[in-house]
């Protein structure tokens, strides 16, 4: 299977400047992706995780390094040097990001949310509309809270409709930034479910947790992140 992501040397530097000091997020950060592979990473909070997936997201920019994806509209492309419109065209079609916090118009309900991200592929109103409420059907959202305003949600409620939210549009890669830090056992495991659908149908997924448990028989590979830099790599045994 050939890379859908190669990282290469990658460094993210934050300058503090009320104190006038820099911190080194992360340094020369190498490793690639296979496609249809499931990356972990793991670490101590503070170690540079999110970091990377911010970069490759490119919610940050990076100051040094290369993050190349293999592209299905523009071919190989260098995240870091690419286009603002190419990044939110990889953003509404190839490239999802699940992170911990519902970032969301206050004034949109929980159907709009999702649909919205169907619609917004180019699919049609009644293809959005079942599949919105197939999949908030599988997190066991309660029906009546569907067409509230998201901003009324707890916290486990929003996290869930944020994956939602991603899965939905089964996108070529999935980042995941600590996905199931707020939800019960019984959340996690629909959250499992779905990851393990969307591996057998060839997403690629590069995530962040802390918790080993939920990522045993999940990742393919595990890496482990301390101050800044990789100081461990793993792969699951078959």
């Amino acid at each position: 299977m050939e890379n859908i992501l190669e990282v290469e040397n990658l460094s993210k530097t934050f300058r503090l400047h009320n104190v006038n000091k820099e911190i080194h997020a992360i340094e020369n950060i190498s490793f690639s992706v296979k496609g249809g592979e499931f990356v972990g990473i793991t670490g101590k909070s503070g170690s540079g995780k999110s970091t990377i997936l911010k970069c490759i997201y490119r919610t940050y920019l990076p100051q040094g390094g290369d993050i190349w994806y293999k592209s299905e509209k523009f071919g190989p492309i260098n995240l870091r040097e690419a286009t603002e419109r190419e990044i939110i065209y990889l953003r509404k079609f190839e490239i999802g990001y699940v992170s911990q916090f519902l970032n969301a118009l206050p004034r949109i309900t929980a159907r709009e949310l999702v649909k919205q991200a169907i619609v917004e592929m180019g699919y049609k109103e009644a293809y959005a509309e079942e599949e919105t409420e197939k999949i908030l059907t599988h997190f066991e959202l309660d029906p009546e809270l569907w067409d509230s305003y998201v901003a009324t949600f707890s916290g486990g409620e929003k996290l869930r409709l944020n994956i939602a939210r991603a899965m939905v549009k089964r996108p070529k890669l999935l980042l995941l930034d600590e996905p199931t830090a707020s939800l019960d056992d019984e959340s996690k495991e629909k959250v499992r479910e779905l990851m393990e659908q969307l591996s057998h149908e060839g997403t690629t997924m590069l995530g962040i947790f802390h918790d080993t448990l939920f990522m045993q028989n999940l990742c393919d590979v595990e890496y482990r992140m301390q101050e800044g830099q990789l100081v461990n790599f793993r792969k699951r045994s078959i």
